[in-house]
């Protein structure tokens, strides 16, 4: 694919990634850990995933200030203006609104990729090849695309896209309905029936049509702002939405977007997808070794252990028996042990009641 100077990438990389604690936690999240031991955050393997297909420069980064100084570490040739940082915690949506403002101001004909900070992509060439069909796409039609893959196990801890009538794309259909994390059984069902895709959280659409779209969804916030400024500077941009960024609701890209808005399709794509944001999905997108165990970048000893998950800090040794089916994570002044099942709720519900009984040092 080459680079077109019309694309841009909006980077997602404010999440907390309690999902996957102890090893993730709130002041140094998944995203900005190398979790696998291959010398690069998942944060800088997206960054260089996208400056691949479009230039460094028009790859933005949305954050909190909490998280705003390991961005400029990670990443030190990003340019200030690209840094994204919330005045408070508004969700993903107010965040994208703001970064798709700026990328108008570059370039009102540009089209925009959005993208979480911590995917696993297996097959990089058939990734960029999709890409290139779905900036063609967005390119030819004021729609908005989501990028699709198709389910190879019914797991709950995924968003679901059920597929309507084709485009005139032919891996492209009209979207018919989402399903945020469903119950395993529906999961199930969802998958034998050939109808729905696993949600990847990659959305693409012109800049013009997502402002557009943004208008009407945050009228009180952004219709201040066009009335106050026709042509603003990158000064009055910083004025506007430190003051008024708080009166943004807290609502997500999928809920805020996705689920509302009218002109929404799906494409199939076929790169190779997991969300690294669980435990469990983590065992099912990596390798196994011995025992169907799979070890992530930790030492380790097993002896009639199967089905396992584990993942430990580095300097220590981890001699494991007689364990089936868990989690076992370690880091800093957390060791936690546990089924490994749908781990994403049992996991959430472990970070609420250690963070209650003792303290946000242990979060």
């Amino acid at each position: 694919m080459e680079i077109n100077t019309r694309n841009y990438c909006i980077i997602l990389a404010g999440g907390k990634g309690r999902r996957l604690w102890p090893c993730s936690r709130t002041n140094l999240p998944k995203q900005f850990l190398d979790f696998f031991g291959v010398g690069r955050t998942q944060l800088q393997q997206t960054f260089d995933r996208f400056a691949h297909i479009l230039p460094k420069e028009n790859i933005f980064i949305c954050t909190n200030r909490e998280y705003a100084p390991i961005v400029r570490q990670q990443l030190a040739d990003l340019h200030e203006e690209n840094l994204m940082v919330e005045p408070v915690n508004r969700g993903t949506a107010p965040s994208v609104a703001w970064a798709d403002m700026r990328v108008c101001r570059r370039n009102i004909k540009a089209n925009v990729v959005i993208t979480p900070s911590d995917q696993f992509v297996l097959n990089e060439d058939a990734f960029y090849q999709n890409m290139a069909a779905a900036f063609d796409f967005v390119t030819r039609h004021d729609q908005l695309l989501a990028m699709g893959v198709e389910p190879t196990r019914p797991e709950p801890g995924y968003g679901y896209i059920q597929k309507g009538e084709r485009t005139d794309a032919a891996t492209v259909y009209r979207v018919q309905s989402f399903t945020e994390k469903p119950e395993r059984d529906f999961a199930q069902v969802f998958m034998d029936s050939g109808e729905f895709l696993w949600n990847t959280g990659v959305i693409l659409s012109s800049a013009r049509f997502l402002n557009d779209y943004f208008r009407r969804l945050f009228p009180d916030v952004l219709g201040r702002f066009d009335g106050q400024h026709a042509n603003y500077t990158i000064e009055q941009e910083m004025a506007f939405v430190n003051e008024y960024y708080p009166s943004y609701p807290n609502l997500s890209i999928d809920q805020g977007v996705l689920e509302r808005c009218q002109d929404v399709c799906v494409m199939r794509c076929d790169f190779g997808w997991a969300d690294l944001g669980t435990w469990h999905a983590i065992y099912e997108c990596k390798t196994r070794g011995e025992g169907d165990n799979v070890v992530i970048d930790s030492q380790v000893m097993l002896e009639n252990a199967h089905n396992n998950v584990i993942k430990l800090s580095d300097g220590r040794l981890g001699v494991i028996n007689g364990l089936d089916g868990y989690i076992v994570a370690e880091q800093g002044n957390v060791l936690l042990i546990c089924k490994k099942g749908d781990s994403s709720a049992l996991v959430r519900k472990y970070v609420n009641e250690v963070q209650m009984r003792y303290g946000d040092s242990y979060i």
